[in-house]
Order: C-alpha cells, then sequence, then structure tokens
C-alpha cells in the first residue's frame, strides 16, 4: 500500500512540472527577456530563428528568402470566455532592421498574435494567399518596413497594422511623416529602436509609438480608432515574432529585449544596455575588404585635403562676415551666433515658445549673465525675411519706454536672422481674453494694462524723434511682465516717417478687425489708422471678446456694432465680460468704452489722438455726452465691406506675438 501511494505521488509530481504558467499572469513571464534573451532560454519556440551568446534573437541572416519565426512557447489568455471580449494588452520590443545586400528587395519584420504557432507561409513568414482575410486564421499583426507588391505598400519606411492575415494592411502610416522630428526614423537603418504597440479595450483603440529612446513618446504615430478585435482572438493565443527576406536583397531581423502585459503597461527596456550587445553591420563587408581599402588609400589624400579646404574657408568667413550699410547704424548689440544657439539649447524643441508667419521664438539664458531672454528666429521661408528684420531693428532698436518690449540685441549669419528680446513671462494679453484663458484678469490689471499700451503708443506717435506707425496692434501683441504691465511688441511690420511728412502708401497688411477703413481706399497708415485698431483693443479688452467673432449670433459678429447697440438700448454695461462676476468700476469701465467707440470711428478726422486718450485715461476724464456722441457715428465697416479691397494673403495673419506661444502649439 504504501509503495502505491509513493508511485501516485510521483506521478502527481510529474504531472505538476508539466503544468503550463499561469496565463492570468502575464507579467512575469516576460519580464526576463527585457534585459535580452538567454541562449538557453526554453520559453521560446524558434523555426529558423536562433538566439546568440549576447542574448539577442535573430530571425534573420544574410541569407535571402528565409522565413523564420519565434513565438512565446505558452498561449497567453486574451479572454475570459470564448465569446467575450478581449482584455486591453501592452508590448514594447527593441529590434534592428539590417540591410546586408542590396538597396532594392523585400524586408518583412512583423510582431503577431496569433491562435498557433506560427506556420510559414510566403507573405511575412505566416501568411496564406488561400486565407488572405479569412476569419478562420485569426491573425493579428503590426508589421515594419514591409515591401510586397500584393500589399500595396506605400515605401519601405512605414508601419502597417494587418487584422485576419489579410496581405492589405487594414492601417498604414509612414514613419517619416508621422514622427515629425528633425531626424526622423529609418527602420532598415540598423538603429536600435524601441516599439510600443497598445491595445486599449475600454475604447477599441490601438496605438503604435516608436523611439530610439527608452522613454515612451508623449503621444503614438499611429493610432487605429474604433478597432474591436474581439471577433479574430480566441480566448488563448500566441505571441511573437516573423520575419522573412526576398530577393535580390537579404537583411538581418534582431529583436534585443521584449516585454508583455495584459490590463496593464508593458515593463520598460533599457536601450542603452541593450543597444551594446547588437553586432556591427557587417554584411557585405567580408566579400569587399580589398575594394573598401583601395578606395579609402586612393581617396585619403582627398578627403584630407576637403576637409582642409572647407575648415579654412568657415574660418574665414567668420572673420570676414559682411556688414551692409543698413547695419552700421543699429543700435543694439549685435550677439554672437554661438551664444545665442547656446542660450536656447541649439534652438531645441523644449525651449520653443511660439511660431508664425515671420518664424519661431525660443526662450534662452544668456551665457556667463544667466539673463533670461526670448530669441525670435526669422524663417528663411518667410516672404517678409529680411526686410522685416531690418525694420525691426531699425525701429524699435533705438526706442525706450517701459511699455514697449525691449530689443536688446540681434544677430545675423548668413540665412539665420536672429532677435533678441527681454523675456516676458505671461505671455500676451489674448491668452487672458478669449477662448479658454489662462486666467481670468482682474478689472485693476484690465485697466493697467490698457493705460500702459496708450502710454507706450502716444511715445511711438509723438514723443520720439520720429512719427512710428506699428500697423499691427492687436492683443496678441502685447506682452505682459511679470507684474503683468501691458507691454507693445512685434514691429515686424512698422512705418517710420519724419514729423509732418505724410506717409507713403505701401500694401495694406495688418489683421482682420484691426483694420481702419480708409486703409482699403489709400493704403496709407497713420497714427490715426493705429488709434482705430487701438479702439478695438479697448473693446476687446472690456468685453473679453474678438472684434469679429464667427461663433457670436449675428448681430454680435461686429463688436463695435454691438457695444454701440447696447449703448444705444441705455445697457452699456451690459457688454462688460461678464467672467468678471460684476466686480470692476463702473467709471472706469464706461470711460474705456466711450473711447473705444470714439477711436472706432469710420472717419479718421473724428478719432481723438493718443494724447487725448492717455489723458482721458490718467485723469479718468468724463467724456461729456454731446460731445462723444457728436464724435462718434456708426460704423458701416463689415468683412464684406474690405473683402474685395484688403489684399486677403497678408490681411489675415502677417504677424506673430513674440511670447504668444505657450503649451498650446
Amino acid at each position: 500500500m504504501a509503495a502505491k501511494l509513493i508511485f501516485l505521488f510521483w506521478i502527481f509530481l510529474l504531472l505538476l512540472y508539466k503544468v503550463k504558467p499561469d496565463l492570468d499572469n502575464v507579467g512575469p513571464l516576460l519580464t526576463q527577456l527585457t534585459n535580452g534573451f538567454n541562449a538557453e532560454h526554453k520559453s521560446m519556440s524558434l523555426d529558423d530563428a536562433v538566439i546568440d551568446n549576447n542574448g539577442i534573437l535573430q530571425l534573420t541572416n544574410e541569407s535571402v528568402q528565409v522565413d523564420s519565426h519565434a513565438f512565446y512557447k505558452y498561449p497567453i489568455k486574451f479572454k475570459n470566455s470564448p465569446s467575450g471580449k478581449v482584455m486591453s494588452f501592452s508590448t514594447t520590443f527593441a529590434f534592428a532592421l539590417i540591410n546586408e545586400r542590396g538597396n532594392q528587395g523585400r524586408y518583412h519584420f512583423a510582431f503577431t498574435i496569433s491562435p498557433s504557432g506560427a506556420l510559414p507561409g510566403p507573405y511575412l513568414g505566416r501568411l496564406k494567399a488561400r486565407n488572405d482575410g479569412n476569419i478562420s486564421d485569426r491573425v493579428f499583426m503590426v508589421a515594419f518596413t514591409v515591401i510586397h507588391p500584393k500589399f500595396s505598400d506605400i515605401d519601405d519606411n512605414h508601419v502597417v497594422v494587418s487584422l485576419n492575415s489579410s496581405i492589405v494592411s487594414n492601417k498604414s502610416v509612414r514613419v517619416d511623416q508621422s514622427l515629425r522630428r528633425k531626424n526622423s526614423l529609418t527602420l532598415k537603418s540598423g538603429q536600435v529602436i524601441q516599439a510600443w504597440v497598445e491595445y486599449d479595450a475600454r475604447i477599441n483603440q490601438l496605438n503604435v509609438s516608436l523611439a530610439q529612446e527608452s522613454d515612451r513618446p508623449k503621444s503614438a504615430f499611429l493610432s487605429y480608432n474604433n478597432v474591436d478585435v474581439s471577433p479574430i482572438f480566441k480566448e488563448s493565443m500566441f505571441i511573437g515574432f516573423i520575419a522573412s527576406t526576398d530577393r535580390p536583397c537579404s537583411s538581418s531581423h534582431y529583436v534585443l529585449g521584449w516585454s508583455f502585459n495584459i490590463n496593464g503597461d508593458a515593463k520598460n527596456l533599457n536601450l542603452d544596455k541593450l543597444r551594446l550587445r547588437l553586432p556591427k553591420m557587417n554584411g557585405s563587408k567580408k566579400n569587399h575588404t580589398g575594394l573598401i581599402i583601395g578606395v579609402s588609400l586612393s581617396s585619403a589624400l582627398v578627403v584630407i585635403l576637403g576637409i582642409l579646404l572647407v575648415l579654412y574657408n568657415v574660418r574665414k568667413l567668420k572673420k570676414t562676415d559682411v556688414v551692409e550699410a543698413w547695419e552700421l547704424d543699429i543700435g543694439p548689440h549685435r550677439f554672437s551666433y554661438e551664444d545665442l544657439k547656446k542660450a536656447t539649447k541649439g534652438f531645441g524643441d523644449k525651449e520653443l515658445l511660439g511660431s508664425g508667419g515671420f518664424g519661431s521664438v525660443y526662450k534662452g539664458t544668456l551665457p556667463n549673465s544667466n539673463t533670461q531672454v526670448a530669441v525670435k528666429r526669422v524663417s528663411q521661408n518667410s516672404k517678409q525675411g529680411l526686410r522685416e528684420f531690418v525694420s525691426e531693428v531699425g525701429s524699435i532698436g533705438h526706442l525706450r519706454h517701459r511699455n514697449l518690449v525691449q530689443l536688446l540685441g540681434w544677430c545675423r549669419r548668413q540665412g539665420d536672422l536672429l532677435l533678441v528680446y527681454e523675456f516676458m513671462p505671461n505671455v500676451s494679453l489674448d491668452k487672458y481674453l478669449f477662448d479658454e484663458p489662462k486666467a481670468i484678469l482682474s478689472w485693476e490689471q484690465r485697466f493697467k494694462i490698457i493705460k500702459g499700451v496708450a502710454s507706450g503708443l502716444l511715445y511711438l506717435h509723438e514723443e520720439w524723434e520720429q512719427t512710428v506707425v506699428h500697423r499691427d496692434i492687436k492683443a496678441g501683441n502685447v506682452l505682459l511682465d511679470s507684474e503683468f504691465n501691458g507691454k507693445l511688441s512685434d514691429f515686424g511690420l512698422a512705418k517710420l516717417y519724419e514729423r509732418g511728412s505724410n506717409p507713403s502708401t505701401t500694401r495694406v497688411v495688418g489683421t482682420l478687425g484691426y483694420l481702419a477703413p480708409e486703409l482699403a481706399r489709400t493704403g496709407k497708415p497713420t497714427t490715426s489708422s493705429d488709434v482705430f485698431a487701438f479702439g478695438a483693443l479697448l473693446l476687446e479688452v472690456v468685453c473679453g471678446r474678438r472684434p469679429i467673432d464667427p461663433k457670436a449670433l449675428p448681430e454680435e459678429l461686429m463688436l463695435v456694432e454691438w457695444v454701440w447697440e447696447k449703448w444705444s438700448m441705455g445697457a452699456t454695461l451690459d457688454v462688460v465680460d461678464s467672467r468678471l462676476g460684476g466686480e470692476f468700476d463702473e467709471v472706469e469701465a464706461v470711460l474705456v468704452l466711450k473711447l473705444g467707440l470714439m477711436c472706432s470711428n469710420d472717419a479718421p478726422e473724428s478719432r481723438p489722438t493718443m494724447r487725448h486718450v492717455v489723458r482721458c485715461l490718467e485723469t479718468k476724464l468724463a467724456l461729456e455726452e454731446e460731445d462723444f456722441m457728436q464724435s462718434y457715428r456708426t460704423t458701416s465697416t463689415s468683412v464684406g465691406d474690405n473683402e474685395d479691397i484688403v489684399d486677403v494673403e497678408d490681411v489675415l495673419t502677417t504677424s506673430f506675438s513674440v511670447f504668444s506661444g505657450d503649451d498650446d502649439r
């Protein structure tokens, strides 16, 4: 009896040993693969694939027409019942695709979820043409760098999602276009690339991300929405990789690390450690060693001479930088390009404050002084380019006023045009007035900003040695310092002329809603046309609305007409921004609204001067009702009146606020 019990006990232990791992706890199963594979690993099923001594899974080698696969030996439970919904899953893996020989050919590599171990086939080492699209195959696939005539592939640098063994992709995206980076990824470059494939069962969304770093990008470059993979998944499925090559090209496919999880994030990989294990690309090197040595020796002298010549020209160019006549009369400091590059961390994306028609603006810290600045880099594709650069440096470079953004310096190196300004930490006024504002400005802050901008505009019109017409006054060009003082910025469109002289006719530029009606007739920017734009600014600061609001009711489309209608009805304070909650100075609000309507008069001669506006704001001078009514006529300007006259190409947005950009870019 005792012998029989011992025998049954050993049978029980043997059966226990044969039991497969827990399918509901797949996290630990692949954890051991995150730092590479083990050559003696028993959990992988390999077909024409090997795990080398460095712990790298090699799916294909230099041979052509090779089909291989490597699957995790144990099935993964994706459903709680055969007809149930697939659970969320996440996987990440590091791979490298090396083109060993030939520039053309067919390269296949894919992460696959299959109902059984992969079966070799003519497409991707798995798919069978006779079952193309057959739901009974139940294959889920994310493929990389696929080239095959029957796939209708777009290029050899893209990712596709394929369901049901279909050889035609359900979703296909180019890698270089989707990542939108300065150095786009090339899948077959031989560089180690990490991929994330994540399926969210709650919203039926599949995301694929790629990077050459260990951290997953904030946003996926391929998103497949409204895709329910439940119909093609069995209760348990196998996960793994498939690859193949075809004539005339051969390539090597490597997987350096792999992690997978159900209902949770896959464990991250350490790419720095994994890269050290990747073998060097030496596909055709062995066959052409003599040729490489010969070419290298014969061209060595030419290369050295070429490098020396380039270095000589670069040094000569730095020492003999061309200085044109207009540069001799510029007041601000001229910075070196290297200092500005260092200050902005190489004009990195993390330092980008905003972009517009003239280029991009970067936050920077000047070396040695640790002074924070904003660097505007004029786009080489800008229509204005050097002309606006000269205008801004030549005008604002000599201006000094507490309510004008100060230009600290500039730099010009060949095609690069750079302007350096004082940094304004609270960005532009429009960020606090429209749409979803950063914060709600109090009435005291708004009134202080209005007075500050009015003072700066008076300086431009009357107090500097020349008359300066700004031509683009708007909330987006009013910047706020740390104490929310308003400063006028962006002088790229400014015009200067001697006092008493008539301004010349020029192209109509600016922003719709701020353009004085006479500009469409005369094309002559004047201080009065600046006053008209300032009137629109006054109204939008009080009302918290744009001069032209397409989202508003038809009778409220034009802000100035709506304010005038409310004034005529005796409901003036109804237009004050409701987000103030009724907490504002009624006397000041009425004064600003009156000045806004007066400045918005169609007739230039009926608008007040900036000196009169400043005097009213500083002294809170009450405007007599009779004088106000006499000085204002209901405007007849409308969008349609200007559409046939204004240069639409440049009117809508011809300039951008120097610091108007923030996280919404």
